[in-house]
């Protein structure tokens, strides 16, 4: 197990992925305070073309509120190209042949299943941990982030959201031949959510209700109305990290 977890951390790092997502999940985290900074210039710029369109244009309040509105905005970029990079984990090992060796020098294949599942899991928690607190801490700096109700819980069930997602990627994975189809597959089924989710008396008991932190971070709902999606999104990407398992073990390399 510690082998084969050594195995898939040279490989994220010598194929640049791993630098290049941490690049870009730094830039998010930049750019959410440096938006919000910028606001005021950016309509302040544009005030006199819109004047003329109609628009009046009052003093525009700024806080950190603004900045984790921006920051709700990118991080769902940050989880497509994460999830973008990081699908053919399993798919590029089938294509190569590289897993037949140590299957056949008798590595069990759920450690095999188990490494590359605790990688991308790590991989997402310290990405997605990156850009939180490097928003934060330019929030703390120009701003005050006590305005922003129930942050830390908020923080943690778009985690839980980001661990759904790859607990779809692996079991995909584990269950299909190509990356395009680990792609549609964990695209169809959060699409889906996502639709459903638009039913607001089906929306509580999804795992997209997790993306919601907006609406936690103006106290306008609670800490509890979130207990049901968590539940799911916690019981789901168990199933699917079982699944992974008895799919694999069952599979043809």
């Amino acid at each position: 197990m510690r082998a084969f977890l050594k195995k898939e951390w040279m490989e994220v790092t010598r194929t640049g992925r791993l630098g290049i997502l941490l690049l870009i999940f730094v830039l998010f985290g930049i750019m959410n305070p440096a938006i919000a900074k910028l606001t005021p210039w950016m309509m302040e710029l544009l005030s006199d073309s819109l004047a003329e369109a109609g628009f009046l244009i009052k003093d525009v309040n700024i806080d950190a509120i603004t900045s984790w509105t921006q920051f709700y905005k990118n991080i769902p970029m940050g989880l497509v190209i994460f999830a973008l990079m990081c699908s053919g984990t399993f798919t590029g090992e089938y294509q190569k042949g590289t897993l037949i060796p140590v299957v056949t020098k008798g590595l069990p294949r759920w450690k095999i299943v188990a490494a590359k599942a605790v990688m991308l899991m790590g991989m997402w928690t310290v990405l997605y941990l990156l850009c939180f607190g490097i928003t934060y801490g330019y929030n703390a700096y120009f701003w005050d982030n006590r305005i922003a109700r129930y942050l830390l819980f908020a923080t943690a069930c778009y985690w839980l959201f980001g661990i759904w997602v790859t607990a779809l990627l692996v079991f995909f994975s584990s269950a299909v031949g190509s990356n395009t189809q680990v792609l549609l597959g964990t695209g169809a089924i959060c699409a889906g959510v996502y639709l459903i989710g638009r039913f607001p008396k089906i929306n509580r008991y999804l795992p997209v209700k997790l993306t919601e932190g907006m609406p936690l971070l103006q106290g306008v709902v609670k800490p509890e109305d979130y207990a049901a999606a968590i539940a799911v999104a916690a019981g789901t990407a168990a199933i699917c990290t079982a699944l992974s398992l008895w799919c694999f073990d069952r599979r043809q390399i």
